[in-house]
């Protein structure tokens, strides 16, 4: 296999799967790991790819933002991998803020607890919680943003304000050592700021493919969350990085 031609595999196979490892590569393509490493080195440099420890992850515009649709097909057993272990930390009688987002639906459907009082933006997850009996929901107002299917703006937000509860679970579309946690919109950055603010305990629940990216808008430092609730996909080298920094990561 020629050089180019293996380089335009890596990025196919990049483009499927999100995230590649060195070791998977030099099995998948039958050449050394010095050989995939110079390959990864070439296409960072290009701007086509971004290396990580022990493999590479897709290059996103810092303002690219996918749609509710695909969201929902990405990485969905993760997902409800994240739903499950978030929900155990609901306890009877919480008041939560769910914000809107697939991965917190997750969490919409998974909630055992008791007597649950849920503050949301999201129309979906008041829809999926209106099926639980046991949780109260209150819907912010606001207007929807198609993208997400999120209730967003200053009546959200002065609505939101108004509350205090014991836990918020915040999405993101990207998580670094250096930028903290980010999402591609303004307003919704806000948002998530505002519902951070009303809540005693503060946890991102965010699948392993948003570490190491960036988007347009910062909502939040490492420092000021209790704890990201993530996957069993998560790189040991990043929980050991976050580790240091004092920064719980949630997997297993």
């Amino acid at each position: 296999m020629f050089v180019e031609e293996r380089k335009s595999k890596i990025l196919e196979i990049l483009k499927n799967s999100h995230r590649i490892q060195v070791n998977d590569l030099t099995e998948a393509l039958e050449v050394s790991e010095s050989t995939i490493r110079r390959d990864l080195q070439d296409l960072e440099q290009a701007g086509l790819l971004k290396r990580t420890h022990g493999g590479a992850v897709k290059v996103e515009h810092t303002g690219f933002e996918a749609t509710m649709g695909e969201k929902q097909l990405s990485n969905m057993e993760e997902k409800t991998e994240i739903g499950k272990r978030a929900a155990a930390l609901i306890s009877d009688n919480d008041t939560v803020i769910l914000d809107a987002g697939t991965t917190t639906l997750q969490i919409a459907k998974h909630i055992r607890s008791k007597n649950v009082t849920v503050l949301t933006n999201s129309i979906l997850i008041a829809s999926e919680l209106s099926q639980n009996p046991d949780v109260h929901i209150v819907v912010t107002g606001g207007y929807i943003r198609r993208e997400t299917v999120s209730i967003v703006g200053p009546l959200t937000d002065k609505i939101i304000q108004s509350f205090r509860v014991d836990k918020v679970f915040l999405g993101t579309n990207g998580i670094t050592l250096q930028d903290g946690y980010t999402t591609p919109n303004l307003e919704e950055a806000h948002t998530k700021r505002v519902m951070m603010k009303s809540a005693k305990e503060i946890y991102i629940v965010a699948d392993h493919s948003k570490f190491g990216r960036v988007s347009f808008a910062r909502f939040a430092n490492l420092e000021e969350v209790d704890g990201i609730i993530s996957d069993s996909g998560v790189d040991q080298h990043m929980v050991d990085k976050f580790a240091s920094k004092n920064i719980q990561i949630i997997y297993s």
